[in-house]
């Protein structure tokens, strides 16, 4: 399964390995699709940001416990930032067997920031990885795998976080009746992508059938189209380009992303007790992870990049749920996207700065070698 991209970085015959020609990447830009992703990217945020979050409380308010932050409590962010940072990595080594770590922190940082810091930079965000990947040594099958294992793993915390989020309320003694609809489409989603994959990787003939069985579901839908989806075709890509790297490391997969997940929820309540105080002393952990897992449910709103904004009001609400203040609830969340966003977006600058001035290095010395 070949990739403009993945071709475009990886070395040709008689150059160097480092010699890697990005001009494709910026040619993954659509800039029609570019242009309605950032308006639809700034409506959403107006939207959220100006109509929903307000109704919750005032900015003013939510400003003034920021800036009460202790210097402890500023210092415990910090380092559950930075350990956010340090595992990040985890999934994409997990995925790409092989990889050193150097390397893999520099690749999933950059495209982090791409992905995320510009709209609709998912397509451009996935060729640069593929460049990347090939400036680094890894092949284009190996290059495959890992991405499309780290997006099926991405796509599988989504769905599954909601569950153990309701799980946690339950816990907590606090339950809503659409909060158990969203448990029930969650389980009932993680059980279609678990059985899914079982079936893909099982046999070929099972990934026929699931394929022949998404031909089917895809009838109505292909009649209106000029290039018809076919399942079949891309259920046994997954099979042949994922097959050899999850039955292997499904299980070092799994745990890495769940670190990542429980990092991103260390930031969370170490805002929440920074900006509230004695205020938050009610709030107990498995209450805010539960604002935390059933927000993300948001993010399948696949309007701005990383759920930013709707992941943000959803929080707010089932925090204001669970009994946190409005304006502490607002703080802490407003902390928590800017400590888990920023910092990555910043350091994906710099990380492929970093990267582009080793490519460079690589090519003088192939040049005069």
């Amino acid at each position: 399964m070949s990739d403009p991209a993945a071709d475009a970085g990886a070395a040709g015959p008689g150059e160097h390995p480092g010699a890697v020609d990005t001009s494709q990447v910026a040619a993954s830009f659509d800039r029609r699709k570019t242009i309605i992703g950032a308006i639809l990217t700034l409506a959403t945020l107006v939207v959220v940001f100006v109509g929903i979050i307000p109704q919750f409380g005032s900015y003013a308010d939510a400003w003034e416990r920021i800036q009460q932050m202790t210097a402890a409590a500023l210092a415990a962010l910090a380092a559950s930032v930075l350990v956010m940072l340090l595992v990040y990595v985890l999934p994409y080594q997990a995925a790409i067997p092989g990889l050193r770590y150097r390397p893999a922190f520099i690749i999933r940082q950059t495209s982090f920031a791409v992905s995320n810091g510009v709209p609709a930079g998912g397509a451009v965000g996935v060729a640069l990885q593929y460049a990347m990947l090939a400036s680094y040594g890894v092949a284009v099958a190996a290059a495959t795998a890992g991405i499309a294992v780290t997006s099926l793993w991405s796509l599988l915390m989504t769905v599954t976080l909601p569950v153990f989020g309701i799980l946690a309320a339950l816990w907590a003694g606090t339950i809503q009746q659409q909060w158990v609809w969203i448990a029930l489409a969650g389980a009932a989603a993680t059980v279609a992508l678990i059985v899914g994959l079982w079936l893909i990787l099982r046999s070929e003939a099972s990934a026929r059938r699931l394929g022949a069985l998404g031909d089917r579901m895809l009838e109505p839908v292909n009649r209106r189209r000029a290039n018809p989806l076919r399942a079949t075709g891309m259920v046994l890509d997954l099979r042949t380009t994922t097959v050899d790297v999850l039955s292997r490391r499904w299980l070092w997969v799994t745990v890495s992303n769940y670190l990542v997940v429980l990092a991103q929820f260390a930031i969370l309540w170490f805002a929440i007790r920074g900006v509230g105080g004695s205020g938050a002393d009610g709030l107990t952990v498995a209450e805010g992870f539960a604002a935390f897992a059933i927000s993300r449910m948001a993010s399948m709103i696949p309007v701005t990049p990383g759920g930013l904004g709707t992941v943000d009001a959803a929080m707010i609400a089932l925090l204001v749920t669970f009994g946190l203040p409005e304006a502490t609830a607002i703080a802490a969340t407003l902390v928590w996207r800017t400590a888990s966003f920023v910092p990555q977006v910043v350091l994906g600058v710099v990380t492929f700065l970093w990267w582009r001035v080793e490519v460079a290095r690589e090519t003088r010395s192939g040049t005069t070698a």
